[in-house]
């Protein structure tokens, strides 16, 4: 039987991290709980009312975030505040399959192209890895807002 996971992630701003990877996933923000939001409402203001209403303080509110698929398919992505920053690679990181299907050139310029979308939104590039086949189509390794390595695959 397999099972669902969820991915989480340490941060020091959760809302700003848990956006920055909602959109380079095209997840969504899941409403608040017994909540049906309007298509055109805005989650995270739907929580921040939420939060006020069950009278949490709004300094404790960008404690947590989530993100979500909105197919059903994938990993729900949890950020959770920590007070300590990243101090060390991380040990798992999340390959972003931007262009499995492609090789070469064109797999390669998709992937620059994607690139500079998520540079736009405040990834750090850090390296192109050029393809050897048969091992490796080729791929760029990017660090999100907050310092965690990820790869455009």
């Amino acid at each position: 039987m397999s099972r669902h996971i969820q991915v989480t992630f340490d941060a020091h701003d959760p809302r700003a991290l848990s956006s920055f990877w909602r959109e380079v996933l095209g997840y969504v923000h899941p409403g608040p709980p017994g909540i049906d939001l309007p298509e055109d409402a805005d989650p995270l203001a739907a929580w921040d009312d939420f939060l006020a209403g069950i009278g949490v303080p709004e300094e404790q509110r960008n404690t947590r975030s989530a993100i979500e698929d909105p197919d059903g398919h994938g990993p729900r992505l949890f950020f959770q505040q920590v007070p300590e920053g990243k101090v060390a690679k991380n040990r798992v990181h999340l390959d972003v399959r931007v262009a499995p299907d492609l090789r070469g050139e064109e797999r390669m310029a998709a992937l620059e192209a994607e690139c500079d979308r998520l540079v736009a939104l405040g990834a750090t590039r850090v390296r192109r890895y050029e393809p050897a086949p048969p091992l490796s189509a080729g791929f760029i390794v990017m660090t999100d807002p907050e310092g965690n390595e990820f790869c455009l695959d």
